[in-house]
């Protein structure tokens, strides 16, 4: 990666990043499409920290109206610049249907989410769409003055959080609040742990089942072991897999996931 600065704007070189292939893919709820004069522009926020980012040309991108201190504090780790996908997608590339799906998405990069918002956003997707998953992440949002903290939502109940219209979920919601602000749940703590102690660790939550637990590792904790299985992966798994996944990938088999869920929900599918 290579940047430099251009008035208030970070103007950065990066190969295997692609906007609507990162942004849109379900990994994160709080960036919209936008129009411009730029071949993609997207809008949102991490941190409630709100970014405007633009591809200019191939491997070429605009942070608008940032500084140095914010694109190198926050932003090159959110969107893990550092990490060399080229490499990655060389090892996933010595199996074949990984191949494939490196090949149809090559520019999907892991957001490194926080945590807390990670996990609330998790709970809210369950048996859900996009659309309306990021409607509810709005009403929260414009409730609170931004995402708020479980410290601000500790004393939320169900019934309290009814505005959000999200069902089911407000229940799931107001225990994750509780348990993380009276330290029955200490995300910092679970993100250290092995892996099958964290998981354990996060399913005390009401609601957390095995799904929104490896996104939550995989999405709020950069734990690229992690394996999310929803139906596409599930298909994947049936399909391509059927005697395991390959164990060179496991490592970064999260990451992994992201080609294949993406390579399987759209390109086969077609």
């Amino acid at each position: 990666m290579d940047y430099c600065i251009k008035g208030t704007d970070i103007i950065v070189s990066q190969n295997d990043f692609d906007l609507d292939e990162t942004l849109d893919c379900g990994q994160a709820f709080r960036w919209r499409k936008v129009e411009s004069d730029y071949e993609c522009t997207y809008e949102g926020s991490f941190l409630n920290k709100s970014l405007l980012i633009s591809k200019k040309r191939e491997n070429e991108f605009i942070f608008h109206n940032t500084d140095e201190n914010d694109f190198l504090g926050t932003w090159k780790d959110y969107f893990d610049l550092d990490t060399d996908y080229s490499e990655l997608k060389k090892q996933f590339s010595e199996d074949k249907t990984l191949s494939e799906a490196c090949k149809f998405a090559g520019g999907i990069r892991l957001l490194k989410q926080d945590s807390w918002e990670c996990l609330i956003s998790f709970i809210i997707s369950q048996n859900n769409n996009i659309p309306r998953i990021k409607g509810i992440i709005n009403r929260l949002c414009e409730h609170f003055g931004g995402f708020p903290t479980y410290q601000q939502m500790s004393c939320e109940t169900a019934d309290s959080l009814a505005f959000l219209r999200s069902g089911f979920r407000a229940k799931y919601l107001a225990d994750a609040s509780q348990k993380t602000a009276d330290g029955t749940i200490n995300l910092k703590a679970i993100a250290e742990m092995p892996i099958d102690e964290a998981r354990a660790q996060l399913k005390k939550i009401c609601g957390v089942g095995p799904k929104v637990a490896e996104c939550v590792l995989l999405f709020g904790m950069y734990r690229t072991e992690a394996f999310p299985v929803d139906v596409w992966i599930k298909r994947v798994l049936q399909e391509y897999y059927p005697d395991g996944f390959p164990k060179f990938a496991e490592k970064n088999a999260g990451i992994a996931q992201q080609y294949l869920f993406h390579y399987i929900r759209n390109c086969k599918e077609k």
